[in-house]
């Protein structure tokens, strides 16, 4: 390797992590090379971990991380827990620069009496134990519930609820985990209720996740009439909202107006109402929910309950309100947004707030869970081009042990990494598996067994 190469270590594996290496190899003034680190044996986040099985051409995304991962200055490094298996110090004592780009592994909590329920889980577990995450493979969800809530009104709750209605013969074909595909082939649930606290022009949802709400075999997906009545809030903001808020408005339209077709199972969407307890003993019984309006408070429109209680009989309920960052020791944290401190990217030390000039963030540990897989590409553009422009004011400073690889450092704690050479073995071997079965791959959800397969091979 070139003495003048600049060595960026980068944390994670999912779409920022990759959009962030692409970046940086795109040109070579300065050459860089760039080490990615994985907690898992699998790259690529949550495109694995979260895309929605029947999503398939969503997850396509990872044949330009393949080509990527090609490159010969890019090394990837799985089953390397960052804060465990190597620490802060030992990354900036072997690199230039540092970027951070772990995603949010948590959720938001609704802090509301009966959330510790059995049968009250996050949408987060769901969504990462049908997809066969390592973390997820030994969850149970009690799928003899005929009546199931879903708190929240983002793409993430529409994939719940696609997945708990529709035929699970639909998925047999995709990558769904097989014990979750197992699972759901023998669930009794009838109605599900996705409840969102703000009206329908201020949803979180797509139009390309909602429009799917139309087109579930033997599904009804209903709405009362009510909650496309407008206040004149939501119509003044309806009238300056973007094309996709309008397409929505108009998708939920055709679904009221499709109504109910006498088909087995329902999904109703609910808007303008907040659960303010999730009632039961020992597991869910049900929710008690309060009726809200749209308010506006300093020019922001919000939902405020007012005094109309009502209750809602379910036997399970997920919250989906928002996927949430988590602290690693010894890293700046802000506890509030769940994210990492930073301005443009570059970190802001937790003491004093001056910028790090050695470490850096992309993605939703950066920004928050926010945007499409796209939106991540031009968020970790602006963080190398804030990386590079510190280059260049020569604001950073060779590292201590540049000379010392992390090859090296790994072999000698011991530690078993996956390469992408040894993952694209078990890529092989998932798709093999899966053609078997008539799937477009057969996930192995365990760690171990990964490590065994790449080992025997």
């Amino acid at each position: 390797m070139n003495d003048s190469t600049k060595r960026v270590a980068i944390v994670g594996s999912g779409p920022a992590a990759f959009y962030s290496a692409m970046e940086l190899l795109r040109h070579d003034d300065p050459m860089v090379s760039v080490d990615m680190l994985e907690r898992l044996p699998t790259p690529y986040g949550l495109v694995r971990g979260g895309v929605a099985p029947d999503h398939e051409k969503i997850k396509s995304v990872t044949k330009i991380f393949e080509r990527a991962a090609g490159h010969p200055r890019f090394r990837f490094f799985g089953n390397v827990e960052f804060g465990k298996d190597i620490q802060r110090l030992e990354l900036l004592q072997r690199y230039h620069a540092v970027i951070y780009a772990f995603g949010s592994r948590t959720d938001r909590h609704l802090n509301i009496i009966g959330e510790t329920l059995q049968r009250s889980h996050a949408a987060t577990e769901f969504v990462g134990w049908y997809n066969g995450h390592p973390d997820y493979r030994h969850h149970q969800f009690d799928l003899t519930s005929k009546r199931v809530a879903i708190i929240g009104m983002g793409n993430v709750a529409i994939d719940c609820a696609r997945i708990l209605c529709q035929d699970p013969e639909n998925l047999a074909k995709t990558d769904i985990a097989q014990h979750a595909l197992e699972a759901l082939r023998q669930s009794q649930v009838e109605e599900v209720f996705l409840i969102g606290r703000r009206g329908p022009v201020q949803a979180a949802f797509t139009p390309a996740e909602v429009r799917e709400l139309l087109h579930l075999p033997k599904v009804d997906a209903v709405m009362r009439a009510s909650d496309l009545e407008l206040d004149d809030h939501s119509k003044e903001e309806l009238s300056k909202a973007s094309r996709n808020t309008k397409l929505n408005m108009e998708i939920l339209q055709q679904i009221h107006d499709q109504g109910d077709r006498g088909n087995p199972r329902k999904l109703h969407l609910c808007f303008l109402i907040s659960p303010t307890k999730i009632e039961g003993s020992e597991r869910v019984e049900g929710l008690e929910l309060v009726h809200n309006e749209i308010v506006k408070e300093g020019g922001i429109l919000k939902a405020k309950a007012t005094d109309e209680v009502m209750h809602l009989n379910v036997d399970m309920v997920f919250r989906s309100i928002g996927y949430m960052g988590e602290a690693i020791p010894g890293l700046p944290f802000d506890d509030r947004r769940g994210t990492i401190p930073n301005e443009h990217g570059q970190l802001l030390g937790e003491v004093d707030g001056k910028l790090l000039n050695q470490e850096y963030t992309a993605g939703w540990i950066k920004r928050g869970p926010s945007g499409v897989i796209g939106t991540n590409k031009q968020d970790a553009m602006e963080t190398v081009s804030r990386l590079k422009q510190n280059w260049q004011t020569n604001q950073t400073q060779e590292p201590k042990f540049v000379q010392h690889d992390l090859l090296d450092f790994l072999k000698e704690k011991k530690i078993q990494f996956v390469s992408f050479e040894d993952w694209k073995k078990l890529d092989k071997f998932e798709i093999e598996q899966g053609q078997q079965k008539r799937k477009s791959r057969q996930k192995i959800c365990e760690v171990q067994e990964m490590l065994d397969l790449i080992q025997s091979n």
